[in-house]
């Protein structure tokens, strides 16, 4: 394999297990953060033990999240450092902004809630969790600032003496249409992977106190697992509008892109939606039968029209070349193009399966202790999980061959191919030793990860949370860990 093959495929490895962590950690601040102000507002002591269970799991998230990207973020520099010299000083900009100032309130605050239990008055220990929540998701925009420059270029130009891209407005970059479609799309769904982990959590928690008899213990896992379904209703709603609204503005921006999905070689009017195709996994677009399709849906998702005509693979590709030059293969991988994009839609069922089943059992007050519920909890827990994967596999093999994408609404000659942003100093060898290495330490972590979440969750079936004395002396209690 040769240099850059291994550079993408490292560089998937780390992103796509970096991205475990993200989602979580981006919508469980805010539910630990709500669930603390129930506490704080009733008094009930059901809440507190919620509040514990789920702020030691975010941490964990957390901390595995920051280390997992700080590797992530130094492949710019191994592997890809003609691409960090191309675009650095564009793409530096944001990140140096979420460093600077998300992470700054994210650290500083998390560690007084941390340390603030019992030292801090109540209302301050509160609004340090929920400035944590904020910093966490204004991390989230200004990263996604820097990555939809590399979906669609604006706020910059290039300068063809030194090869690189400059920036000439910093507002553009940070108000990039493509980023305000980003971000609520991404954090709607990062709000479904957190409703979905706490409703099942607490759904398998229910049973189990059930079960034993602990009738408390049930009512209180009950009232955190009716919390996650709601989370789960009101992000499926948010997941499926912000969706619509970037794929309306990905068919303008990368059509490409939107026409892999579908499968869609050659242009027409009333394009279908693809349920399910075939093909020889060649990148032949001649080669795809569809079996199942809806007709006109795919126009109708694209332009809000069923007989709208789009343009196809082949089309784009006539285009492209015309444009860019003869040589690269503009399409993805249409494989997984095409099946990513299915994955990350279908595998809300689990989200959605929890929310209908959960809403019925414990209707009336009840706390069920039903032994199925109990297995669709964990079953659902890792769907919503997978579909961000897929979501962020095919908006990045989507793009694919371009690093930056032209950008068909304004200047496109800043644009960058895969192949030209690898580093040309490093060797297959080289690339070889850091993939195998990072594998193995990401191994080690994710046991590790997984350890720890079923250790504190079986835990909480044990220990209740204590209520935290009011009689605190802040001059003379010795600074402790709050868990």
């Amino acid at each position: 394999m040769t240099s850059l093959e291994l550079a993408r495929w490292q560089f998937g490895i780390t992103t796509v297990y970096h991205f475990i962590f993200v989602p979580l950690t981006i919508g469980l601040a805010p539910l630990v953060a709500l669930l603390q102000t129930l506490w704080v507002v009733t008094g009930k002591p059901g809440w507190l033990r919620l509040t514990r269970l789920f702020g030691k799991l975010f941490l964990i998230n957390f901390a595995l999240g920051v280390v997992t990207g700080i590797v992530q973020e130094f492949q710019f520099g191994m592997n890809w450092s003609e691409y960090a010299r191309f675009v650095g000083d564009v793409f530096g900009a944001p990140l140096a902004m979420e460093a600077l100032a998300a992470f700054f309130i994210e650290s500083t605050f998390l560690g007084l809630w941390i340390f603030g239990w019992k030292q801090l008055p109540r209302a301050l220990h509160l609004a340090s969790i929920w400035l944590v929540a904020f910093a966490v998701n204004l991390s989230a925009y200004f990263i996604l600032a820097a990555n939809s420059f590399m979906q669609h270029p604006v706020g910059a130009r290039f300068n063809p003496a030194t090869g690189r891209a400059e920036m000439t407005d910093i507002l553009a970059v940070l108000t990039n249409n493509t980023a305000l479609v980003a971000f609520p799309h991404t954090v709607t769904s990062a709000f479904l992977v957190a409703g979905t982990f706490v409703a099942g959590v607490c759904g398998w928690l229910m049973v189990r106190s059930s079960q034993s008899g602990e009738a408390a213990a049930a009512q209180t896992f009950r009232g955190g697992l009716r919390l996650g379904l709601v989370t789960v209703v009101v992000s499926g709603i948010g997941v499926a509008v912000s969706g619509d609204a970037q794929a309306k503005l990905m068919f303008e921006q990368q059509p490409m892109k939107m026409a892999a999905a579908e499968a869609l070689c050659d242009g027409r009017a009333g394009a279908p939606f693809s349920l399910l195709a075939v093909g020889d996994l060649n990148n032949d677009c001649q080669g795809v039968r569809h079996l199942l399709e809806v007709p006109g849906f795919t126009s109708y998702l694209a332009r809000g029209d069923f007989q709208a005509s789009l343009e196809g693979v082949n089309d784009v590709q006539k285009r492209y070349e015309q444009r860019y030059g003869t040589g690269p293969d503009y399409a993805p991988n249409l494989a997984v193009t095409y099946w990513s994009f299915r994955l990350m839609i279908g595998l809300g069922v689990g989200s959605a399966a929890l929310a209908l089943f959960g809403f019925w059992l414990t209707r009336g007050g009840a706390a069920s202790n039903s032994e199925r519920f109990a297995r669709l909890s964990l079953a659902a827990l890792p769907t919503p999980f997978l579909a961000c994967s897929f979501g962020w596999i095919f908006t990045e093999m989507g793009r694919q061959p371009w690093l930056v994408a032209p950008n068909p609404t304004g200047v496109d000659t800043l644009r960058l191919l895969t192949a030209s942003g690898v580093s040309t100093a490093v060797s297959p060898a080289m690339v070889w030793t850091t993939l195998i290495g990072f594998t193995c330490v990401y191994g080690v972590l994710a046991a590790v990860w997984f350890y720890l979440m079923r250790h504190f969750v079986r835990a909480s079936l044990k220990h209740p949370a204590a209520v935290p004395s009011e009689d605190r002396h802040p001059e003379t209690a010795p600074l402790s860990f709050g868990y």
